[in-house]
């Protein structure tokens, strides 16, 4: 990875080699091998790479949600002590069970919030981890899935999550693990947690004055650590196949689990076995209507479009870094009165 060095920008500048406190949140919630599979890898690849880690993540599943806050709602936390990798055995206690830990944080509870990933980055920036010092970076994941281009990022929790930590003046890093198969091989989160490791650091040591967040996305592929990392923009995409949503019978779906249904549609995103379904009726109708995103409409925008972009990066099996501003860029060109 050769990237020429940049300025940091004015604001929370961490130290630019050594050590770091790394706030982790994702939108995935706590580890589980069914929604949540790469998060414990990444943070004890951290700490094994001597970085201070704090864990804060939603209690549960919160995908779809970009970087939402639940107005008026009081917000609850309980704590996770996480079991052994890659089993479901860590327990969640409404109480803290440990009131010191080493200077990693590896015997630190983890904080559940029940809320989404940026009210996780508020409260982990300024009403926990008080103790352990200032913040250097807020990494966002590993989210379960890719988050490339437009139609995917804009809906993003992990982004969500990233972007709220760079609006109040944090350095951060949405980073998302993009899988080909539901094959989850121990080895190859490894070497993707690694790469993740390394390509922080390296981006931590040569930010770029005009980047407040980075989009990076880690295919799980074997021999990850030896691919090519390539800066990339986001590949600007629409739904092309109408309406994400399909009407079903008012008393269809009543018993189905959110998590489950999700966990279907992610699956479908990230192996392109999304299939266009409406149920045409006539006129008014009391019916209801589930979410079913055609994730053709993305793929084939990836393979229609020219190398650069995020989507064609994770396609050709390389790790996409896309450097982001804490905002909705305007449309250069219209200025001025406009006369009615």
């Amino acid at each position: 990875m050769t990237l020429r060095p940049r300025a940091s920008p004015p604001f929370s500048i961490p130290p630019a080699t050594g050590t770091m406190h790394i706030l982790v949140t994702n939108d995935d919630g706590p580890p589980s091998t069914q929604s949540s599979p790469y998060i414990h890898s990444f943070v004890k690849t951290l700490q094994a790479a001597g970085h201070a880690v704090s864990v804060i993540l939603p209690h549960q599943q919160r995908s779809w949600i970009a970087k939402a806050h639940f107005a008026a709602q009081v917000v609850k936390p309980t704590y996770f002590r996480p079991g052994r990798l890659h089993q479901d055995d860590g327990t969640t206690h409404a109480k803290p069970l440990q009131t010191q830990s080493g200077s990693d944080g590896a015997d630190e509870d983890w904080v559940l919030v029940d809320s989404t990933p940026a009210t996780a980055a508020q409260l982990g920036l300024f009403h926990f981890f008080q103790d352990r010092g200032p913040v250097d970076l807020v990494v966002s994941g590993p989210n379960y899935g890719r988050n490339t281009t437009s139609l995917f990022s804009l809906s993003s929790g992990t982004i969500g999550g990233a972007m709220e930590a760079a609006v109040c003046r944090k350095r951060a890093i949405a980073l998302s693990y993009a899988f080909f198969s539901r094959n989850h091989d121990p080895d190859i989160i490894a070497a993707a947690s690694r790469m993740s490791v390394k390509l922080i650091e390296h981006l931590m040591n040569d930010w770029d004055d005009g980047v407040d967040l980075y989009s990076v996305n880690v295919p799980l592929i074997e021999g990850i650590e030896g691919k090519k990392v390539m800066y990339t923009h986001a590949l600007q995409n629409y739904w092309a196949s109408g309406s994400s949503f399909t009407e079903i019978e008012a008393d269809d779906g009543e018993d189905e689990d959110p998590e489950e249904k999700e966990m279907v549609i992610r699956e479908q995103q990230e192996t392109n076995q999304g299939e266009e379904s409406s149920a045409k009726k006539r006129g008014h109708q009391h019916r209801h209507f589930t979410w079913t995103p055609n994730f053709s409409d993305v793929y084939q925008s990836v393979e229609t479009s020219e190398p650069g972009n995020d989507g064609w990066a994770v396609k050709e099996g390389l790790v996409s870094v896309t450097p982001l501003k804490a905002n909705f860029m305007h449309v250069p060109g219209l200025k001025g009165e406009l006369k009615l």
